[in-house]
């Protein structure tokens, strides 16, 4: 069947999606939505991907990287923007989106809303804490202040740091307003940090985070996570110094101390010079006067103490006078010493002559000659006997002979196994003979073979045997026992008991009936 022929243009897949996108450039252009932020995306690229949506509809949207790094606010999810761009189409999906140039929040409420869930979220994680904060030193040395170096803040600081204590103060220069002032802040708390001690640029002791007032978009920057965790993070005591009294951030939470204005933070962090200069000179008075004090009692202490001493000359005059007699005799003492040590060692000589020495030294000699004769010879006949016993030994370990012990044993050993074999068979035979005669013995006095030719034991109710028809009362239980088991019964009266009718049998093997009386 042919087909009708068409005056309809026709596209190609390509031409037909970007004929749309230039339709819905040139119909919107540039526009401002408000919405809810939903899903967000920021991939590796740096591009950042998100919805805008409200109860009825979602409209995509993509913030290109240069554009996301200059936000005054970063898109979270649940938060209620204006988003300004424009709205093209993406042709490789089908799909439309907007390109946001800018993105702000609807108004302050939204903002409350975030900082409230922002600051439940940085007090989970303890940033919060009070035990993390730190005391301020009470008169540091050096003061890192993180603020605009253009601003008044920073002349109003230095102007009351200098009324009150001038000391050497460092600014790190950042924007307090703006899409990098979170960044800035946080940079310069870790760069004041990272100063070494004792390094070219001194490391301050005490940091001021300052900045005038403002409303909270203006101050948004201090409440970004960075700042926060900066400050958190920093090992010197930090002041938060950010608006006037009435305005307040996530970082004033984090910050050690918080003080109303970047004034008053340089009044929390130095003293006043003339006031402690007052106080050393009212201490110096007073360490004074109480030093003066105390060597005065003293002295009067010491005197007193000194006139109960006896006099020097006194306390001398007894030990001088034992020097005196103790040097008098040491003359005649070291004279008689001395003869007493010179008649000792003439003894010594006289024993040490030469000649005595010579005759001792020869004697010695000829001792130590004999003793070793007498060794060398008691050597010989030790390794003469040794040798002996060794030869004697040798002869009985010859091979042959220990073949010869060897086979002797193993004959020896022959026969005492078979000696061994025969005493086993011959005693397990005569046990055997022996166990079969008792086994006879044991039958032949066993009360079951007197069972089975008829006979039966009564026992009572506690299993002894019944030896006496007297011992027996009416009614008491009995057990009799029979060659082939037992059957119990139950003792009737002692009076004439009728002798029950012999039972008859109604054919071979049959017992009898159960009507035909009872023995008991």
């Amino acid at each position: 069947m042919d087909e009708k022929p068409s005056n309809a243009a026709e596209f190609t897949v390509s031409e037909i999606s970007f004929s749309i996108k230039r339709t819905m450039e040139d119909a919107f252009g540039y526009v401002r939505v408000r919405g809810e932020l939903g899903r967000i995306s920021r991939p590796g690229s740096g591009h950042i991907y998100l919805d805008l949506k409200d109860d009825r509809s979602v409209l995509s949207g993509v913030i290109w990287r240069g554009v996301a790094s200059k936000l005054k606010i970063q898109p979270e999810q649940g938060l209620e923007v204006i988003a300004t761009g424009k709205i093209t189409t993406f042709p490789g999906q089908s799909k439309y989106q907007m390109v946001i140039d800018a993105l702000e929040p609807a108004g302050a409420g939204a903002l409350m809303a975030l900082l409230e869930e922002r600051k439940k979220k940085l007090a989970a994680e303890g940033l919060f804490a009070e035990e993390r904060k730190r005391p301020l030193p009470p008169l540091p040395r050096v003061i890192g202040v993180v603020t605009s170096p253009s601003g008044a803040v920073i002349r109003d600081i230095l102007h009351r740091i200098d009324d009150r204590f001038p000391l050497h103060v460092l600014v790190w220069p950042v924007r307090v307003q703006g899409e990098t002032c979170a960044a800035e802040v946080a940079n310069g708390i870790r760069g004041f940090n990272a100063l070494q001690p004792g390094g070219p640029i001194p490391r301050p002791d005490l940091l001021i985070v300052a900045r005038g007032g403002g409303s909270i978009e203006d101050l948004w920057g201090f409440n970004e996570e960075a700042v926060v965790r900066a400050a958190a993070e920093s090992g010197i005591p930090l002041i938060s110094a950010v608006g006037h009294e009435t305005d307040w951030t996530l970082l004033d939470l984090a910050a050690d101390v918080r003080a109303p204005t970047p004034t008053g933070a340089a009044e929390i962090a130095v003293p006043v010079k003339a006031e402690l200069m007052a106080l050393v000179d009212d201490r110096s008075r007073r360490l004074n006067s109480g030093l003066v004090r105390f060597v005065t009692t003293r002295r009067t202490e010491l005197r007193a103490a000194s006139a109960a001493l006896p006099a020097p000359q006194d306390l001398l005059a007894l030990p001088r006078q034992k020097f005196d007699n103790l040097a008098s005799g040491l003359g005649r003492a070291l004279i008689v010493s001395t003869r007493a040590h010179r008649t000792h060692h003439q003894n010594l000589a006289g024993r040490l002559s030469p000649v005595l020495l010579s005759r001792l030294t020869s004697k010695a000699r000829q001792d130590l000659a004999n003793h070793s004769e007498r060794q060398q010879r008691a050597l010989h006949v030790a390794v003469a006997q040794k040798r002996q016993a060794f030869a004697a030994l040798a002869v009985r370990l010859t091979p042959a002979r220990l073949a010869q012990q060897a086979t002797l044993g193993k004959e020896r050993l022959t026969g005492l196994t078979d000696r061994l074999d025969r005493a086993y068979l011959s005693r397990v035979g005569q046990e055997k003979t022996r166990l079969d005669g008792l086994q006879k013995l044991l039958k032949s006095l066993s009360y079951k073979d007197v069972l089975a030719r008829g006979y039966a034991v009564v026992r009572d109710d506690e299993g002894q045997p019944v030896r006496s028809a007297a011992a027996v009362a009416s009614g008491a239980a009995l057990s009799i026992e029979l060659a082939d088991g037992s059957i119990d019964a139950v003792a009737m009266s002692d009076s004439a008991t009728p002798k029950p009718a012999k039972p008859k049998k109604s054919g071979p093997g049959k017992p009898a009936r159960a009507d035909q009386g009872n023995l008991f």
